[in-house]
């Protein structure tokens, strides 16, 4: 349940994965592991955050 709880507070963009992990009880690779079975993408970028680090890419 704290998986799944964890998962849908980063789906929500409320927490960070370092916090969805430790609020899990599970290492980051866990989570992101866990967040593949839930069908939740691992990056959490809004479209300006994107269009910003493409702009800084060599």
């Amino acid at each position: 349940m704290r998986i799944a709880a964890a998962v849908k507070w980063y789906e929500l963009g409320q927490i960070s994965q370092g916090k969805a992990a430790e609020l899990a009880g599970i290492t980051r690779g866990e989570l992101i592991n866990a967040l593949f079975r839930y069908q939740v993408d691992f990056m959490q970028y809004t479209a300006e955050e994107l269009a910003e680090e493409m702009a800084n890419v060599d």
